[in-house]
C-alpha cells in the first residue's frame, strides 16, 4: 500500500526517535545527540548514534528512521510498523481508497511542477533579463554559492513567462494554478509571480512546496508568498528548515528570524541554523518543529515595534509548552536593526557575541512585560505584578511555572529595593556616621502558647519602627501566618509601602492613624524602646540579620531557601549589595541552627 508522503512526514515528526530507541537501547548524551550500543550487532563500545530524525551505526552501517527502527528491531512489516507508531502518535492511517491514491498522485505531480518552475527561475536569473535581480542579490552581500544553495531565481519581467517556458514540458496552466504558480484572471490564467526575485520554499525533506518573491522596484506587496495548496501551509512551514536541521545537528545555533533575506544573510555569515516563518507569527506547529531540532531555539526578530510585538506574542504562545528540557531565548536588537543589517554592519563575531550572551527567557519576559506598564502608582504596580504571575501560571509544567514565578517576582522585589537605595543612601551619607548603638529587645517569656504570637509581634514591631527594611523583607513577611492584629497591620503597611515616596516611620504611623490602626500598633511599638538610626548601615544590617534570625524560628524552610537564593545571586553577580544580602541570611541561619532563641537577638 502506498501512503501519502505528508502523512509519513507527520508520523515521523510526531515520533520522538530517541524516546523510541531508548525502549530498546540504553542511550547516553553525546553532544547534541545520543549514542548507545547497537541493537543490531554485538558490540562493547557504543557506535550507534541517534539524531533528531534518523539513526546510524558506525559499526554495522544500520541506518533509518522511526519506521525502519521498528521494522528492523521487531521484524515488523512496513505497514505493521506504521500502524503501531500511528496509534501511539494519535494518527489515523489513511485507507487505501481511490481518493487517497489520487491525492498521492496529485501531490507527486505538484512536486514535479514546482521543481520544474524552480529550475526555470534559476535559469532566468543567469540570463540578461535577470541581471538586475542578480545585481540586487550580490548587492545584499550574497555570494554565488549561497545564491545556488538556496536556489534563488528570477520570475521574468512580464506575465506569461513561466507559462510559456513550462508549456514546452507539457505542463498546463491548470497544473500551474494547482501548484500556486498561476491564478485565474479576467482574461484567463496569469502568472502569480512576475518581476520578482524568487525564493524556493522547501519542506523539512528539501522538496520545493511553494515560492516567495521579492518585488524589484516600486509596488506592493514587497514580499509575496505563494497561496495555500495541498503541499504548502504557511502556518506549518519554516523557511530554510531543510538546511538548518543538518546544521543544528552539527552544532549550529537554531535562530528564528523574520524573513527570507535575514535567513540567507545569516547563512552567508556562517549562522547556518537560521530559519523564518513565512509572513505570519510563530504558531504552535512552528514551535513544535523548532523543539524537535533544538531544546533552546533563539528568536531574533527586528528591533522595531512590530518586531518587539512579534517576540512578545511568540513568547506568550511558547510559555504554556515550556518544560525543563524545552526552552526558548530571545535576542532583542536595537531599534532600527534587523539580523541582516546588523550582521552586515557589525560582522559575524559581533552577532556571535550577542547570541552567546542572550539572557534567559525569564529576564527577557520581564523586560517585555515591563515595556509600557504603568508602575508609578499602587494600582499600576499591582496590575504589573498580576501580569507577571499570569505569565508564570500559563506554563503547564507546574515545577517550571513555580521557578518562573519566583524569578519574576524576585526581580520585582529587587527593583523595588533598588528604587529606595538611592534615597536612603543619600540620607545615610548626609552627616557623620554615629556609633552603632547596642539595642537590646525585651526578652519575651518562654511560653509555648504565646511564643509564636510574640515572635510575630516582635517582627512586626521592627518593621513599624524601621520601614526602610521593607524592600528586603516584605516578601518573607508576607509568607508568615500572623495573629489578627499583626495581619491587619501588615495589610495596611503593604498598601502604604507601595504608595510611599520615602520609607519614613513617622509617615507610616500617620498612615496607620488615618486607617484607624494606631491603637493596634501602639502595643507593638512598646516592644521597641530603643531604635537603631536608619542612616547607620552596620546597625541596620545587624537589625535585619536579627529579624531573619527570629523569622527562621517561625519559617526555617523559607530562610534556608532565601539563603541559597542569595548565594546563587552573589555567585552570578558578585556586587557588594548581593554579598551583604547573602551575609545577612547566613548569619541568621547560623543563629537558628545554633539554637539561639529570639530572646538572644541583639540589635
Amino acid at each position: 500500500m502506498s501512503l501519502p508522503p505528508n502523512f509519513l512526514d507527520e508520523l515521523r515528526a510526531r515520533t520522538p526517535l530517541a524516546t523510541l530507541v531508548a525502549r530498546k537501547v540504553r542511550l547516553e548524551r553525546a553532544g547534541r545527540d545520543q549514542k548507545g550500543c547497537c541493537p543490531f550487532h554485538n558490540e562493547k563500545s557504543p557506535s550507534f548514534y541517534v539524531y533528531d530524525d534518523h539513526y546510524h551505526c558506525f559499526g554495522c552501517g544500520a541506518h533509518g528512521d522511526a519506521i525502519s527502527f521498528v521494522m528492523q528491531n521487531e521484524g515488523a512489516t512496513f505497514m505493521e510498523a506504521v500502524e503501531r507508531l500511528a496509534a501511539e502518535a494519535g494518527l489515523a492511517v489513511p485507507k487505501p481508497t481511490p481518493q487517497a491514491a489520487e491525492a498521492a498522485r496529485r501531490e507527486a505531480d505538484l512536486s514535479d511542477v514546482l521543481e520544474a518552475a524552480g529550475a526555470e527561475y534559476r535559469r532566468l536569473l543567469r540570463t540578461p533579463q535577470g541581471a538586475a535581480a542578480l545585481a540586487y542579490l550580490r548587492g545584499r552581500g550574497l555570494s554565488d554559492s549561497i545564491i545556488e544553495r538556496f536556489g534563488l531565481g528570477w520570475s521574468g519581467e512580464g506575465r506569461g513567462t513561466l507559462r510559456e517556458a513550462l508549456a514546452r514540458q507539457d505542463i498546463t496552466p491548470a497544473r500551474l494554478i494547482e501548484a500556486g504558480l498561476m491564478k485565474a484572471g479576467e482574461r484567463g490564467p496569469v502568472d502569480y509571480f512576475f518581476a520578482r526575485v524568487m525564493f524556493p520554499i522547501r519542506d523539512r525533506r528539501g522538496r520545493i512546496i511553494s515560492f516567495g518573491g521579492r518585488l524589484l522596484g516600486d509596488g506592493q506587496p514587497k514580499y509575496l508568498n505563494g497561496p495555500e495548496t495541498d503541499l504548502f501551509s504557511k502556518r506549518q512551514t519554516l523557511y530554510g528548515l531543510d538546511i538548518a536541521r543538518a546544521a543544528v545537528r552539527n552544532g549550529a545555533a537554531l535562530i528564528v528570524v523574520e524573513g527570507y533575506m535575514d535567513v540567507i544573510a545569516l547563512h552567508e555569515a556562517g549562522f547556518t541554523g537560521a530559519v523564518a516563518p513565512l509572513g505570519t507569527a510563530l504558531t504552535e506547529a512552528h514551535l513544535a518543529e523548532l523543539w524537535r531540532i533544538s531544546p533552546r531555539p533563539l528568536l531574533c526578530f527586528d528591533g522595531d515595534a512590530a518586531g518587539r510585538r512579534a517576540a512578545l506574542r511568540s513568547t506568550e504562545l511558547a510559555l504554556k509548552a515550556l518544560a525543563p528540557d524545552r526552552g526558548l531565548a530571545i535576542l532583542r536588537l536595537k531599534e532600527g536593526d534587523d539580523p541582516d543589517s546588523f550582521v552586515r554592519r557589525e560582522g559575524a563575531p559581533a552577532l556571535a557575541a550577542l547570541i552567546a550572551a542572550a539572557p534567559n527567557l525569564a529576564e527577557t519576559l520581564y523586560d517585555m512585560l515591563a515595556e509600557g506598564a504603568q508602575r508609578t502608582t499602587p494600582e499600576g504596580r499591582a496590575a504589573f505584578r498580576k501580569r507577571l504571575e499570569a505569565a508564570a501560571r500559563s506554563i503547564e509544567d507546574r515545577s517550571l511555572a513555580g521557578e518562573y514565578r519566583a524569578s519574576l517576582i524576585d526581580r520585582l522585589y529587587a527593583e523595588r529595593r533598588q528604587s529606595f537605595t538611592a534615597g536612603t543612601q543619600a540620607r545615610r551619607n548626609g552627616g557623620g556616621r554615629p556609633a552603632s548603638p547596642h539595642i537590646v529587645l525585651p526578652r519575651p517569656a518562654i511560653d509555648a502558647e504565646t511564643t509564636s504570637a510574640r515572635r510575630a509581634r516582635l517582627l512586626t514591631a521592627i518593621l513599624l519602627c524601621h520601614p526602610t527594611l521593607l524592600p528586603d523583607l516584605e516578601e518573607a513577611f508576607g509568607l508568615l501566618a500572623l495573629p489578627d492584629d499583626c495581619a491587619r497591620l501588615r495589610d495596611s503597611m503593604a498598601k502604604w509601602f507601595h504608595a510611599a515616596k520615602a520609607l519614613d516611620s513617622d509617615d507610616l504611623l500617620n498612615h496607620l492613624t488615618q486607617s484607624g490602626l494606631r491603637d493596634v500598633a501602639e502595643p507593638l511599638l512598646a516592644l521597641m524602646p530603643q531604635r537603631a538610626p536608619d542612616n547607620d548601615a552596620a546597625a541596620m544590617a545587624e537589625l535585619e540579620a536579627s529579624w531573619y534570625g527570629i523569622y527562621g524560628l517561625m519559617n526555617l524552610k523559607h530562610l534556608q531557601v532565601q539563603c541559597e537564593e542569595q548565594r546563587l545571586r552573589f555567585e552570578s553577580d558578585p556586587t557588594p549589595e548581593n554579598f551583604e544580602r547573602h551575609r545577612i541570611c547566613v548569619i541568621a541561619l547560623k543563629r537558628v541552627e545554633r539554637g539561639e532563641s529570639d530572646s538572644d537577638a541583639v540589635f
